[in-house]
């Protein structure tokens, strides 16, 4: 079968439908799978379609809750989207050990954000770096009706700077333009100024007779998701006796001192620290999909910055200092609380309101501490009871839901594996013996 579709994008979602159903074993099936996703709701349906482009149907994830989060005082249920099954478990058993130890800190320390201008000079560098300030003031001024709402939020324009890189790439410069965006996340609004600015400079190149007429060539305008200075720190700390019975059998001096050397481990070695943010990630990934906010972007800039000093590290730090012990979580991350989804998508509208209709700021701070919280859980069965006994024992419905196990023989099953490791053939061979499915 030729597998090429003429004008895909053209056709209606029915259209779309019918000719992707072709490529499979059973067509009428998979149109009923398909449609068997979409919303109820109609006009919610024809919302979600537009979200993306080519859209067939809905993919569903689960929207779980992680409760009694203790974050500067304040207690939140935090709304977590993902289908990895022990996270919101990890989280939500993290969050309940800490509260009685006071929870979560966080600190903000920045909320700046970049964008760049790229292009390549071909004239003398110096012409330009002695009109620079010149050109400066003609962006800011040139931009003022896009900011103009920024500006009245407390946001906008902080500084351009002129960056040479062409000691890597002969020409290659750059408008490096750091930007406050408030409660958005600000992609749109940071395009929209860099473009400007690339306009601006190109005219402005035009009118002056001492550069060469060909001497500019703007290659690109575009945010960077690298945002170094839009950070936040999290951390959690205790006296290293109340770790005491964390893990029955285990003294709070035994769980502190190997807990750091995990910790130490993944900041000295790339395979571990790579599984160890993801970890991190876990937490952060799913608190970011309830809100709203771009996942991929969050992730580029926190691995960016975790390979920031020419080696791939851990995004936590352990220490244990005059008999306290404190892990923290110190990373960029830039979200938004307006625009995009968070004013379309009900369930993002939900979990906006769950939290409370956080600040940007605040919900910087959420997200850090469902990181923090993964990773502390994470860690502690790493060295502990180890990873797989409460992740099998969580996936153990999934396993039960793959072997079509009866429902009403699911309690069975559970109670059986209550105190013996948990594996797919150990699974289905209980299931079989006992005629379960």
């Amino acid at each position: 079968m030729d597998k090429f579709i003429e004008g895909f994008s053209k056709k209606s979602k029915e259209e779309k439908l019918k000719a992707i159903v072709n490529f499979y074993k059973d067509p009428e099936n998979a149109l009923g799978v398909f449609k068997s996703f979409n919303h109820p709701d109609e006009k919610i349906q024809e919302m979600i379609n537009e979200f993306s482009e080519n859209t067939i149907s809905n993919f569903h994830l689960p929207f779980s809750i992680a409760p009694n989060f203790l974050i500067n005082g304040k207690t939140y249920a935090i709304p977590m989207v993902i289908e990895e099954s022990s996270v919101v478990a990890a989280a939500s058993k993290s969050a309940k050990f800490w509260y009685k130890l006071g929870g979560f800190n966080v600190e903000i320390v920045d909320t700046e954000k970049v964008g760049q201008v790229h292009f390549v000079w071909n004239d003398d560098p110096t012409l330009l770096k002695n009109r620079f300030d010149e050109l400066k003031n003609l962006l800011i001024d040139g931009a003022a009706d896009i900011t103009e709402n920024m500006r009245k939020r407390g946001g906008g324009i902080k500084n351009i700077e002129l960056k040479d890189l062409s000691d890597k790439e002969p020409g290659l410069m750059q408008l490096f333009v750091t930007f406050e965006t408030v409660d958005s996340m600000g992609a749109n609004f940071v395009n929209s100024c860099l473009e400007r600015f690339a306009d601006l400079f190109r005219k402005w190149h035009k009118e002056q007779a001492e550069f060469k007429s060909d001497g500019l060539d703007i290659v690109m305008s575009i945010l960077s998701n690298l945002t170094p200075n839009c950070m936040v720190r999290c951390w959690v700390e205790t006296k290293v006796e109340s770790l005491t019975g964390i893990v029955e059998g285990v003294s709070g001096e035994e769980f502190a001192q190997k807990f750091r050397t995990a910790v130490r481990i993944a900041q000295v070695d790339p395979y571990r620290a790579t599984t160890h943010n993801k970890g991190i990630y876990n937490g952060i990934d799913a608190v970011v999909l309830a809100t709203g906010n771009d996942f991929r972007a969050v992730e580029a800039c926190g691995h960016a910055y975790a390979s920031q000093n020419g080696g791939y590290a851990s995004l936590t730090n352990c220490e244990i200092k005059d008999g306290t012990f404190k892990f923290e979580l110190k990373l960029p991350i830039a979200l938004g609380v307006v625009g995009g989804l968070t004013n379309l998508h009900p369930l993002v509208k939900l979990s906006h309101e769950l939290l409370d209709y956080p600040s940007a700021r605040e919900l910087m701070g959420i997200a850090a501490a469902a990181g923090l919280a993964n990773n502390f859980g994470a860690v502690k069965s790493l060295t502990t009871t180890g990873i797989q006994q409460g992740h099998m024992k969580m996936h153990l419905y999934n396993i039960m839901n793959q072997l079509e196990v009866k429902q009403d023989d699911r309690d069975k099953v559970v109670d059986y594996f209550k105190d013996k490791n948990v594996s797919v053939s150990a699974v289905r061979k209980f299931v079989e013996e006992h005629e379960l499915a």
